[in-house]
């Protein structure tokens, strides 16, 4: 794995990822802020054709915006992110999903401790599911993401307007999905 805007420390254990989350960062396209930003945290594999990604996230959210989850990425123009975001006090499911424009949606929970995340990328579309438990999934969404023969996948946190926090990724697992599967 590898880092695509590394953060201002870090460590990865065992089944356990540790990050500080730099001020300051995001990932956005356009869409209602007008602006681009590209300089979020984003520790990821490429992987070719189809696959699951899970992973389990627990993070000290303070600020506006902080957040945290997985995220697939074609390109600088073609990705999905996913996972906990911090708005006025309360943590929110999120998805946003960029082709080209950012676009957001969330559903607020209870402020559990901790969030359970799968996305399944299959050809040209993403399914993402949340659990509170580990046990049960609910489906947030079905996406489009531009096909590609290979895309990066992994977790992702920032802190568009806060100073930054702390943030624990555990038993991140991408699997293949074979063919007749993915039918």
């Amino acid at each position: 794995m590898q880092w695509f805007n590394e953060p201002p420390r870090w460590r990865h254990n065992n089944e356990e990822i540790h990050v500080t989350v730099g001020a300051g960062t995001d990932f956005w396209r356009k869409t209602h802020y007008g602006f681009i930003r590209d300089n979020g945290h984003f520790y990821y594999a490429a992987v070719t054709g189809d696959f699951t990604a899970a992973v389990k996230v627990r993070g000290a959210y303070r600020e506006l915006y902080d957040q945290a989850g997985l995220m697939v990425r074609v390109d600088d123009a073609h990705w999905i992110k996913t996972g906990i975001e911090f708005v006025q006090g309360v943590q929110y499911v999120s998805a946003v999903v960029t082709n080209d424009f950012s676009d957001w949606s969330v559903a607020p929970l209870p402020n559990p401790p901790a969030i359970w995340l799968r996305l399944v990328r299959k050809a040209g579309a993403a399914e993402i599911f949340y659990s509170l438990d580990g046990v049960d999934y609910t489906l947030l969404r079905i996406a489009y993401l531009l096909p590609a023969p290979q895309a990066m996948v992994g977790v992702m946190c920032a802190a568009p307007d806060g100073q930054g926090f702390e943030v624990v990724f555990e038993h991140f697992t991408v699997q293949p999905i074979h063919t007749e599967e993915s039918r």
